[in-house]
């Protein structure tokens, strides 16, 4: 009997997969591929869920459209959304050079060169520049509801966020009357729509309000709010104590950015609204009510003082509320729905056990299913957060938009952790790893107008600061494109890495999309001016080799010879592979363009021969400094000296075996412990070395659930809403996340595609995933049971020939744009069509 029902689970799996290939249409707002791949169970929802009200920020439902951003608490008598708007910044344009830099330059040099690193950690302070600014928020919008709300029925309370429609509910019961209210923010419109609606005609009252821990004024209108307010033209001290009230520290209403917020309220027929003092709305006897939202600042780029922008919030608020006016609620709904699934729908991960139990238990919330992972190892759960991951970009970067910063676009603090910034020696470049493979290569565009606008301050501050061409960035920058150095020591300060590092994308965009046009018009551009800094950057050194000085390892400290600890030395690892990526990556790009005969390309070819081999310890792990130093903290959460193998490709298992080795060795001897960045970093580099078991085990590692009041125990995990934690909450580990899940099922150079090169076949042996993107502008869909690859296609957007890999063995194909091609489990086309 056992034998047989295993059979009828399996044809039953089978054939769902089978019939799933043939649909290409959703309807009704939902995905129906996914539906009809979840197994044996048909309605397993990507949905977080909640059952009652946020107690701390990090229980809350984040919506965002690129550019502006809420997060959704969930009170029942009292609502509250934190309102963000991605260019509500302190600070002005600055002036991000050091003309003191060159005399300390050439003394950390020569201390350098003479051995003496302590010294030179010292002296490079110096080298240090000031904090970046810090990232603020709009407001609150609160919305006060008459006393009988605190009656409701808790059984009732429902709190949700649907990722298959970027929709957030909140429901709940008082006596007889059921209460919902639906939230989403609009792209195409730009605004942020809330309605509320009660199941007894007259029954819904409430009042709305603005308030603003920045200076700030509110007045009505009709039915509108207004509210407009300024941000600091200079941010607070970086170590300010706690117990002061930041809000109570003055400064110049007129020199910073200017921001404005507009809302406005409809209500059903028999409803009113009406002013309540001259600064709130007051809802009354509505059936329902429909709340539009839209906020701006008059950021005019980081080059233009806010005090010389010719854009005015207020009318721009106050015009686009006036552009929607025309739309009912369903139609911004429709839009705004339209909109987010063209990018979501694209990506379908269906995972399922040898048992097939993935059903998803009514009732039981997204936290108590984080809690009880290591039990149950909940695949769904695993489906549900990378597809959060897609979700959080696509909600907070978009054409147009920000890039994604420390925390997205999400933030409740005037004085947000590490100041909300974007850190370019690890967590901006994460945000941004799963945009190519998981499909919403849009949501990298933010990224390439960043970098042109920190190529600008750059080419000043290499100029400065180090007599080089071309243009440098440092560890932290903000929305002024900041490229010089950070404040404070040289271990983390001391990094002119950051745009070379960000520069790698550019190429990597490219290989994934064959944009020729954006290579030549956007990618080139940014790898030619990194590039001519590199190569003035570069110094021959005693042992003949080209190299970096002084130069560190993110945020890693080393013992010197003579038993100090120190930070600077000369040519890391990780300088030197991103060297070699940056390198590597403008000639292959000048190849494309028909550029091999610049003078820069036989420069950089010429220093290729002259860099430094990536070197081993005696303990046969990747030296992380080009000496190799004792490490005081072997366990550190960086791993930057493995960024050949990943993000990089300078070192992999075909053809550099000994080096591939020696990174298993780094991993396992720098543990799997650290931040959520860090374990889903890890997690890429083991699937990259095709280690199916450690790829599983830091995947899963990071489902620990974190108690917000309580933070400072734990390393790593997930907080209630799932916002990954450092602690506290960093994005970057939900983006990694998703990045590192791909990299198990699928990888790609610019020549081979590797299937299935880290599918943990006992945790993962049956499923399914559509639309994953690789090198060659190729889109993949397989299907596996039983751990065993059953079906693949392919398609392409122009005629690519691949080498196609799956457990060693291979076939060359060439595929044709505009058709799929299914190939069976040995590797053999089956069938062709037309897309």
């Amino acid at each position: 009997m056992a034998e047989k029902s295993s059979f009828f689970l399996h044809y039953t799996f089978l054939l769902l997969l089978l019939l799933s290939i043939t649909i290409t249409c959703c309807e009704g707002g939902r995905n129906p591929v996914r539906r009809l791949m979840n197994g044996h169970d048909l309605s397993r929802p990507l949905k977080l869920t909640f059952n009652g009200p946020s107690r701390n920020w990090t229980d809350s439902i984040p919506i965002g459209n690129g550019r502006l951003g809420a997060t959704i608490w969930g009170g029942v008598s009292s609502e509250t959304l934190n309102i963000n708007e991605d260019t509500i910044w302190t600070g002005v344009p600055a002036d991000y050079t050091n003309p003191n830099a060159p005399e300390a330059l050439a003394l950390v040099r020569k201390l350098v060169d003479d051995r003496k690193y302590a010294e030179a950690t010292s002296e490079a302070v110096k080298l240090s520049g000031h904090p970046s600014d810090v990232y603020q928020l709009v407001g609150d919008l609160n919305l006060q509801f008459d006393s009988s709300h605190r009656k409701y029925s808790q059984d009732s309370y429902r709190r949700e966020l649907d990722l298959e429609t970027a929709l957030a509910k909140v429901s709940y019961s008082v006596g007889a009357v059921e209460y919902s209210r639906e939230f989403f923010a609009s792209n195409p419109d730009q605004v942020i729509v809330v309605k509320i609606s009660a199941s007894k005609p007259g029954s819904l009252s409430f009042t709305a309000s603005f308030d603003s821990d920045l200076h700030h004024h509110s007045e009505t209108k009709g039915n509108q709010i207004l509210m407009q307010g300024s941000c600091r033209p200079k941010r607070l001290p970086v170590n300010l104590s706690k117990s002061i009230n930041a809000t109570n520290i003055p400064y110049d209403d007129h020199k910073g950015l200017q921001f404005a917020a507009v809302l406005e309220v409809r209500v059903s027929s028999g409803g009113s609204v009406s002013s309540l003092g001259g600064k709130k709305l007051s809802v009354d006897k509505a059936d329902w009510a429909v709340l539009v939202l839209t906020a701006a600042s008059n950021f005019d780029g980081p080059f233009t003082m806010p005090v010389d922008s010719k854009r005015d919030p207020s009318k721009e608020c106050v015009n686009r509320i006036s552009s929607v006016q025309r739309y009912s609620y369903s139609d911004l709904y429709g839009r705004h729905l339209g909109d987010y699934q063209k990018l979501f729908n694209r990506v379908s991960l269906q995972l399922s056990g040898s048992g097939g139990n993935t059903t998803v238990q009514q009732g039981v919330s997204t936290a108590e299913r984080v809690r009880s992972f290591r039990k149950d190892e909940d695949l769904s759960l695993v489906e549900l957060l990378f597809q959060y991951g897609r979700y959080l970009l696509i909600s907070s970067s978009r054409p147009g938009t920000q890039v994604a910063n420390l925390q997205g676009i999400w933030n409740r603090d005037i004085q947000p952790p590490w100041d909300g910034a974007p850190h370019l020696n690890i967590n901006l470049q994460m945000n941004y790893w799963h945009s190519l493979p998981a499909n919403i290569r849009e949501c990298q565009e933010p990224l390439f107008d960043y970098m042109s606008a920190l190529a600008i301050n750059g080419r000043k501050t290499a100029q400065v600061n180090y007599g080089a061409s071309g243009w440098v960035a440092h560890q932290v920058s903000d929305i002024w494109a900041k490229t010089s150095p950070d404040r404070g020591e040289a271990v983390w300060a001391l990094w002119p890495m950051g745009g070379a590092w960000l520069c790698t994308h550019a190429w990597e965009h490219y290989t994934y999309t064959m944009d020729k046009e954006f290579l030549k018009k956007k990618g080139y551009p940014l790898l030619e001016g990194c590039t001519s800094f590199l190569l003035d950057w570069l110094i021959k050194g005693k042992d003949g080799y080209l190299q970096t000085n002084p130069s560190t390892s993110p945020e890693h400290m080393f013992t010197s010879p003579d038993g100090k600890p120190a930070s600077v030395s000369y040519s890391s690892t990780m300088d030197i592979a991103i060297v070699k990526e940056v390198f590597s990556a403008i000639v292959s790009a000048s190849e494309v363009l028909g550029k091999t005969n610049e003078t820069l390309i036989g420069k950089v070819i010429a220093a290729q021969a002259n860099l430094p081999p990536t070197r081993l310890s005696k303990d046969g792990s990747i030296m992380e400094w080009a000496e190799d130093f004792e490490d005081p903290e072997v366990h550190h959460r960086h791993v930057s000296h493995l960024f050949g193998l990943f993000p990089g490709h300078s070192i992999t298992l075909e053809k550099t075996p000994e080096l591939a080795k020696a990174v298993e060795v780094s991993l396992k001897k720098r543990g799997e412990e650290g931040p959520g960045w860090s374990t889903t970093w890890k997690a890429a580099l083991w699937a990259r070395l095709h280690n199916s078991e450690h790829a599983y085990r830091l995947v899963t590692h990071i489902f620990d659930l974190v108690d917000p009041l309580n933070e400072r125990n734990y390393e790593g995990g997930l907080y209630n809403n799932l916002f990954t934690a450092h602690p506290p909450f960093q994005i970057d580990a939900n983006f990694g996340f998703s990045a590192a899940v791909a990299e198990m099922l699928v990888q790609s150079t610019t020549k081979d595609l590797y299937l299935l090169p880290a599918l943990p076949v006992d945790k993962w042996p049956n499923g399914y995933v559509k639309g994953l993107r690789v090198r060659g502008a190729v889109t993949v869909n397989i299907r596996w049971m039983e751990g065993n690859l059953v079906e693949f296609g392919l398609s392409s957007e122009q005629s690519v020939s691949t080498r196609i890999v799956y457990r060693g063995n291979s076939v060359a194909t060439t595929l044709s744009p505009g058709k799929l091609f299914t190939f069976d489990k040995d590797l053999k086309c089956i069938r062709t069509e037309n897309l």
